[in-house]
């Protein structure tokens, strides 16, 4: 089972992904998370010799969708998106629940994850391995560094969100965003917590890597270091506190966090 992490060149920095399953008669078949260019999605499936077989949007933004009418054309793939997505994205040919399962290979498989608050027809994808998480593909949920903003959502339901679903995931679990906003987030980061020495290494390692180019992949991240660099896992940070004046509660922290970063 391959993961492909597909830089786009977009100026909004968009991630699409190619994810590898078992195919009759041994074909490699694909899965296609958030396409933005049929083109390089098709070319790639081209060099591969492979058959894409489904596309899953992680919700209904344009960013995340304007591949799909085009490589539905071109290979008979289906379109699977949140249930919530009805008369938002056209032509969905499943609706997609909480806990739902998308076999990939024997013992593998990924789990639909109910994640509102950037939008309220948003999911996003556990690929699990022999029973364990091994991985997340985010949407525009969760970031490196960060959260997705909620001007078409929710803050307080996002916060729910993070707080159940991703605070938990295991330290292993490597992050597969829709954008590749490392530099931005980590500086915010240091802009509420100057001291913190991981996310200033983490910052000089991505500033040293050489300009990401279209069909590049990035830097994979995991929930350990997400722990450690991103804002908005760390409610309880004295010096985040004391640049926000204390706020009552965790989910006090996170809604002054959302809000601080929309203007950032």
């Amino acid at each position: 089972m391959k993961v492909q992490q597909i830089y786009t060149g977009s100026n909004l920095r968009n991630f699409s992904y190619l994810i590898e399953r078992d195919g009759a008669q041994n074909n490699k078949e694909f899965i296609c998370i958030d396409p933005f260019d049929a083109d390089q999605i098709l070319s790639l499936l081209g060099q591969q010799k492979g058959v894409l077989t489904a596309i899953i949007n992680t919700h209904e933004h344009w960013d995340h969708i304007q591949g799909n009418e085009k490589l539905v054309a071109a290979t008979g793939a289906e379109i699977w998106a949140h249930e919530n997505a009805k008369g938002k994205i056209p032509a969905i040919n499943r609706f997609l629940s909480k806990a739902d399962k998308v076999p990939l290979q024997d013992n593998c498989y990924l789990e639909v994850l109910d994640t509102p608050g950037h939008t309220f027809a948003h999911l996003c994808l556990l690929l699990i391995k022999d029973q364990r998480p091994q991985a997340v593909f985010s949407g525009d949920t969760f970031f490196n560094a960060g959260v997705g903003n909620c001007y078409s959502g929710d803050a307080e339901i996002l916060y729910e969100t993070i707080r159940r679903q991703f605070a938990s995931l295991p330290d292993e679990v490597l992050v597969y965003p829709g954008h590749e906003y490392y530099t931005n987030n980590l500086q915010f980061t240091l802009h509420l917590e100057p001291s913190n020495k991981n996310a200033k290494d983490l910052l000089e390692k991505i500033n040293c890597l050489a300009s990401l180019k279209k069909g590049e992949s990035y830097y994979i991240n995991n929930m350990h270091s997400e722990r450690e660099v991103n804002t908005f896992l760390r409610p309880t940070s004295p010096e985040i506190l004391r640049n926000l004046n204390f706020p009552k509660s965790e989910k006090a922290v996170f809604l002054e966090l959302r809000h601080l970063r929309n203007d950032w």
